[in-house]
């Protein structure tokens, strides 16, 4: 159970991170240098994939 906490735990980290990207790159960002919020949005799309990942390492395949 204390590994599928943690599991959850960091899903919910990099779920957030990329939120946080995403708002960062296109309010604030955008503003300065368009080539660093396109670099923040391309870091942001890679992260769901990478979250459901680490959400579901380590569970039994049955």
């Amino acid at each position: 159970m204390a590994r599928q906490y943690d599991n959850r735990k960091l899903y919910v980290l990099l779920m957030g991170s990329c939120v946080t990207l995403i708002i960062l790159a296109w309010f604030v960002v955008r503003l300065f240098s368009i080539p660093a919020a396109v670099a923040m949005s391309a870091v942001a799309a890679v992260l769901p994939p990478a979250a459901v990942i680490v959400a579901n390492w380590g569970h039994d395949k049955r």
